[in-house]
């Protein structure tokens, strides 16, 4: 089977088209956290309802990378890839024209369907790619979450401060989907399996202790970040500071630090890199439900430094300690943590809105209650990055024996 890595002049487009997807990806979660409010007011949801609407692109996601993952063999990426094409162009269009609960709920499934066929696809892809460079490149392509996630959040911001409606932000997602859709259907990809193993070694390798325990920490590690940044916008919208401009901020940072992965990555060991990141995680959460004013910032950076180097490295992970589950393990990994954010949601939901109905109780004003609410439910949510330093930590000493 001819390996990717022998078609040089192919190599660095298949990467950018990745990066470019991936973009779309994160502008469909940034510009979601910077419309929920406008959703809530134009259709009156409650947060519980949002959070329903919100758990389809993470009830999606897993959809699509379990069957890409379970097909990669077979169809290989550029069919997942026009997967990935077909759900944003749909999803983008009827979230366009949806009328109320029921259409956002399909539409935004579709994205998240999406969303997933561009991991399915494109983990493997560059895992084969840059075979002997794993994580660093992964963390690289992952660059692109929160680049994305930057671009969408600062577009929302600018769009909502014109006063320019939800259907108008989530138009401008049309233009980068179309780009990236040009270059995979112009591109001639590779014919290729995943390098390492065959489907049916990587279904049963699947029984792997470590890979079971990756699995949890996954769940852990993805709603310890994109839980808290679902919903920043409405946790943090009567803090003192601007929620966009701090989801801006924060994916800001964890953009470079993916792009300069490698030292760090080679430094601490991916277990030492996870540990670290779940403690700073944990003191960034806690921080930002305690403070308010312009120590939301400073909160947020902390945030952001413990998150930043979460999903890469889990993929990275078990890309390089548990080979042999090859595509369809980094497919189940990605969703595992996308089900749990996904099942998640309405709960967070549901612990914003039941913490302002209590600080209403206690006399407290809207505004007031608002801020309360999102600081409670971030205490709430400090709870899982503490579950991932003990998992962590067991992952970090176990490494450390196996390499004795």
């Amino acid at each position: 089977m001819t390996s990717v890595e022998n078609i040089a002049p192919k190599k660095d487009l298949l990467f950018f088209a990745c990066c470019l997807s991936l973009v779309v990806t994160a502008m469909t979660f940034a510009i979601r956290a910077g419309i929920l409010g406008e959703l809530a007011d134009s259709f009156s949801f409650t947060k519980t309802e949002l959070g329903w609407i919100n758990s389809m692109a993470f009830f999606g996601f897993p959809v699509a990378m379990m069957v890409g993952g379970l097909l990669y063999n077979q169809v290989g990426p550029k069919l997942l890839m026009y997967v990935a094409f077909v759900g944003h162009l749909l999803g983008l269009v009827l979230t366009i024209i949806a009328d109320g609960f029921w259409g956002l709920l399909i539409s935004t499934f579709c994205i998240g369907f999406a969303n997933g066929a561009v991991e399915a696809g494109c983990n493997p892809l560059i895992a084969d790619m840059y075979h002997n460079n794993k994580t660093t490149m992964l963390n690289r392509f992952h660059v692109w979450f929160p680049g994305g996630i930057v671009i969408g959040a600062l577009i929302s911001a600018a769009m909502t401060s014109f006063s320019l409606g939800w259907q108008m932000q989530i138009a401008v997602m049309l233009l980068p989907t179309l780009a990236y859709g040009y270059i995979v259907f112009s591109q001639d990809f590779p014919a290729m399996v995943n390098s390492e193993t065959s489907t049916s070694i990587n279904i049963r390798s699947l029984a792997s202790p470590l890979f079971i325990f990756m699995l949890v920490c996954m769940a852990f590690t993805a709603t310890t970040e994109l839980g808290t940044q679902q919903w920043v916008s409405v946790m943090l919208a009567e803090s003192g500071a601007h929620p966009m401009l701090i989801l801006a901020m924060v994916t800001g940072l964890m953009a470079v630090g993916r792009y300069f992965a490698g030292p760090v990555v080679h430094a601490l060991n991916p277990a030492g890199v996870l540990l670290a990141s779940a403690v700073v995680a944990a003191l960034g959460i806690f921080m930002l439900s305690q403070v308010s004013g312009a120590m939301v910032y400073v909160a947020a950076l902390l945030f952001s430094v413990g998150v930043m180097y979460f999903w890469p490295t889990m993929i990275g992970f078990v890309s390089e300690y548990q080979a042999k589950t090859g595509a369809l393990g980094l497919s189940l990994v990605g969703a595992a943590g996308m089900l749990f954010v996904g099942a998640m949601n309405p709960v967070i939901g549901g612990w914003i809105d039941a913490a302002k109905e209590q600080a209403i109780v206690s006399g407290l004003a809207d505004d007031a209650a608002e801020v309360a609410a999102g600081q409670a439910t971030l205490e709430q949510l400090v709870v899982f990055p503490l579950v991932l330093i003990v998992l962590f930590s067991i992952l970090y000493v176990w490494r450390k024996k196996v390499r004795v």
